[in-house]
C-alpha cells in the first residue's frame, strides 16, 4: 500500500518540477535532472526489493514455516563455595557426560577435616569402656543386694551400688550417641569436600570456559557454559490461523538449512496458550532427538506440519 502511494506521488513531483523555467535558467537544469535521476533509481530499487519479497513469499511451500534449532538447555556452571581453582579438566568444544568432573578447587583443609572425622568415627574405645564399666557396676550391685539380705552392708552402700549401675547404663547410651554423631560428622566432612569438586549436571558440550587454574572462583562468577544439544529444541511461530491445527505430541518434519540439510522428525511439546497480538502468531516448540550430536544448535530451519497449510 505504501509503494502504491509513493508511485501516486510521482506525477505531482513531475508537475512541481515542470514549474521551473528550465529554458530561462540554464543553471537549474543540471540540478533538476540530478534530482530526477536519484528519484528514479530509488523507485527502481524500492519496487525491485518489494517484488523479490513477494516472490519469496509465493515460493514458500505450503505448510512450511521458518524455525530455529536451539539447545535444550544452556547452563552457566559455577560453584557454591569460594576458593582457588586447582585444576580445570575441560575446555571449549569438549563433550561431557552428567556427573563428569570438570574442575576442582583447592581442598587441603577439607581433606584434613575428613581424616580427622574418620578417625573419630572409627574410634569406639569410649563405647567399649563404658560397656565394661556398666558390667562391673551391675556385678557390684548384685553383690551388694546379696550382702544386704544378710545385713552385711548398710543400706547406703547397697543404694550407692545400685545408683552407680544406673549411671553406668546412661554412660553407655551417651557413648553410643557420641559415636553415632562422629559418623555424622564424617558424612558432613565428606559432603563439604565434595563441594570442592565441580561436576557437570547434564550431558552436553562445553561452549565457553571463563576461569583457569589458580584463579579465584566464587558464587557470582561462572566457570563454564555448557549446552545440552540432545535433544534439541525447535522454536517456530505460526500464524493465528493455524490455532487448533497443531497439538502437543504431533510429529513434524524439520529441514535444517544448508550446508547441514536433511530431514528430521521432531515432536511438538509446547503450544503457547498466550498469543502474540502484535505479530499475529502462536509460539510452538518441538523436541528433536540428536543422539550423535549430528545437528548443531543455532541453525535456521523450516518445519512442516502434516495436514497443516
Amino acid at each position: 500500500m505504501k509503494r502504491i502511494r509513493a508511485l501516486e506521488r510521482v506525477p505531482d513531483l513531475r508537475t512541481r518540477l515542470s514549474d521551473f523555467n528550465l529554458a530561462g535558467d540554464e543553471a537549474k537544469r543540471p540540478a533538476v535532472f540530478g534530482i530526477l535521476w536519484r528519484i528514479s533509481a530509488i523507485l527502481v530499487v524500492f519496487f525491485s526489493a518489494g517484488a523479490g519479497h513477494v516472490d519469496a513469499q509465493e515460493r514458500r511451500p505450503e505448510g512450511q514455516f521458518d524455525c530455529l534449532i536451539q539447545p535444550k538447555m544452556v547452563l552457566k556452571l559455577g560453584t557454591s563455595v569460594p576458593g582457588l581453582l586447582n585444576e580445570v579438566l575441560v575446555d571449549r568444544g569438549d563433550v561431557i557426560k552428567k556427573g563428569d568432573v570438570v574442575a576442582r578447587l583447592e581442598s587441603g583443609v577439607e581433606q584434613a577435616a575428613v581424616l580427622l572425622a574418620k578417625a573419630r568415627a572409627e574410634n569406639d574405645a569410649t563405647v567399649r569402656s563404658s560397656i565394661a564399666k556398666l558390667e562391673f557396676q551391675r556385678r557390684k550391685d548384685e553383690r551388694s543386694k546379696l550382702l544386704r539380705k544378710n545385713d552385711a552392708v548398710s543400706v547406703a552402700v547397697a543404694d550407692e551400688a545400685e545408683t552407680s549401675a544406673r549411671v553406668a547404663e546412661q554412660d553407655v547410651e551417651e557413648a553410643k550417641v557420641n559415636f553415632a554423631l562422629a559418623g555424622l560428622e564424617l558424612a558432613r566432612a565428606n559432603e563439604v569436600l565434595k563441594l570442592r569438586t565441580i561436576r557437570s549436571p547434564i550431558d552436553g558440550v562445553v561452549v565457553e570456559r571463563k576461569l583457569g587454574p589458580g584463579e579465584y572462583a566464587f558464587d557470582q562468577a561462572h566457570l563454564l557454559t555448557i549446552s545440552q544439544i540432545d535433544p534439541l529444541l525447535v522454536e517456530v511461530f505460526v500464524p493465528l490461523s493455524q490455532f487448533g491445527k497443531i497439538h502437543v505430541g504431533a510429529s513434524a518434519e524439520v529441514l535444517p538449512e544448508a550446508p547441514v540439510g536433511g530431514r528430521y522428525t521432531a515432536r511438538v511439546t509446547v503450544v503457547d496458550q498466550v498469543f502474540d497480538a502484535a505479530s499475529g502468531t502462536i509460539g510452538v516448540r518441538l523436541e528433536l532427538p540428536n543422539p550423535n550430536y549430528a545437528l548443531p544448535a543455532g541453525l535456521k530451519c523450516r518445519v512442516r506440519f502434516p495436514g497443516v497449510g
